[in-house]
């Protein structure tokens, strides 16, 4: 979305209501929203933090919640060491406390509706946030929809949402997940214990039994141009590929 078309949107305050850690790095704020809005899976919002002096500092989060009109939105908000909001929610912010937002924003990197093919999604550490969104509303909307996430993480204990992929995974024969865990050995057999490239793409993409229809691809910068290429190696066609970038 433009500036200008961001800036249409109405600040308002919200309250943090609830605040989760997921892993040792990222911890999931449930923000109670004064205007509730309902969104599509795949949207953020801004979070502006004003200090007594008058800096403010803004950053985009996006929004873990199933798709739904709710007065409470979950943002799962990674622990950067140069990032100031991010220093501030971990370090400083808590329950009670008032935080200014806006929102839902974005119009490009959203879950197809209605979805009918096959969705390939891949992510890395809490570029999960988005696609875990996705996850969350197909299981509400659109569980038949073929559907496999490739994620990648440090070690199993930084998998962000461990607990409800796996069982999301357990009790649905057409969600498929992969784990790329980069510095230890992989738990199960069925995941990787390297980092992502195309041919683990083309080996998840036949766990899904047909080629997607379309691809979500969120991360870091680095690791978006890595998974981008991994997928075009997998024979993947770019007009299908979507992707968003996140920094500090």
């Amino acid at each position: 979305m433009t500036e200008g078309g961001a800036k249409a949107v109405p600040w308002q305050s919200c309250v943090i209501e609830d605040i989760v850690q997921q892993t040792p790095s990222i911890k999931s704020f449930f923000l109670r929203l004064s205007k509730p809005f309902a969104h599509i899976a795949g949207q953020h919002v801004d979070v502006r933090l004003t200090a007594p002096d008058g800096y403010s500092a803004m950053r985009s989060y996006s929004i873990a919640s199933a798709a739904i009109s709710s007065p409470v939105i979950e943002l799962a908000i990674e622990h950067l060491p140069d990032g100031e909001v991010s220093s501030y929610f971990h370090e400083v912010a808590a329950v009670g406390d008032d935080i200014e937002l806006r929102g839902p924003l974005g119009g490009h990197f959203l879950w197809p509706d209605p979805a009918v093919d096959a969705v390939l999604l891949i992510g890395a550490g809490s570029g999960l946030v988005p696609l875990m969104a996705m996850i969350r509303h197909r299981r509400t909307l659109s569980p038949a929809v073929p559907t496999a996430l490739l994620l990648s993480a440090r070690t199993e204990a930084d998998v962000l949402f461990s607990e409800e992929l796996h069982a999301t995974e357990m009790g649905d024969a057409a969600f498929v997940l992969a784990l790329a865990i980069t510095r230890e050995a992989p738990v199960r057999p069925s995941d990787f214990g390297r980092r992502i490239d195309g041919a683990m793409v083309q080996e998840v993409v036949a766990r899904l039994h047909r080629k997607p229809s379309q691809v979500f691809v969120c991360g870091s910068n680095g690791f978006v141009n890595i998974a981008t290429g991994g997928a075009l190696l997998a024979g993947l066609s770019p007009s299908i590929i979507k992707t968003e970038r996140y920094g500090g």
